[in-house]
């Protein structure tokens, strides 16, 4: 979906990167390590992203650090597209609607971290949870969203790595 209107494979990465989490950020080298690019192609398409708003930069020392611009008319647009396109929003409707006493969603591992690696790793806290649904599930959302899907259960969530609350009810918030 998205890989059809952003042609630029690199730009893709880096949307995908800023915005699955307003948190993430980088800079030229480390992304393009990370990314496995050539500096001077991360640094052609974070210029294209900067002027055109959507990345803010930041001067630290010698590093140019960049993130998702929250203040861009578009920003909660664009990070509602690339959850669209991850498959993310549909995980999360479907959780809610059928999985039993779900208190929190999370968002785990390298799709966390704005990495499309083609593998999404959900933790899912609550209560009594349907694990007969939730296996078959898994497949199911594969199926539908092209991308490897693992579900965690537990009752509580120790956050030890960098994650992405995707839904939390009223209740588990006090």
């Amino acid at each position: 979906m998205l890989g059809e209107l952003i042609t630029s494979k690199t730009r893709l990465r880096l949307v995908i990167k800023f915005f699955v989490s307003q948190a993430n950020q980088g800079y030229l080298n480390g992304l393009a390590n990370e990314m496995g690019e050539s500096t001077n192609a991360i640094r052609k398409e974070l210029n294209h992203l900067h002027q055109a708003g959507y990345l803010q930069k930041q001067k630290d020392n010698n590093k140019v650090h960049y993130q998702a611009n929250t203040q861009h008319p578009l920003f909660d647009v664009m990070q509602k597209v690339v959850m669209k396109h991850l498959g993310i929003e549909d995980i999360v409707e479907t959780v809610v609607s059928r999985i039993g006493n779900i208190q929190k969603i999370i968002l785990i591992g390298s799709y966390a971290e704005g990495i499309d690696s083609g593998h999404i790793e959900v933790f899912l806290i609550g209560d009594e949870l349907n694990t007969a649904y939730i296996q078959n599930l898994e497949q199911k959302i594969e199926n539908t969203i092209g991308r490897k899907v693992s579900f965690y259960l537990s009752p509580t969530f120790s956050p030890t790595q960098k994650h992405i609350i995707l839904y939390e009810t009223e209740k588990s918030e006090k």
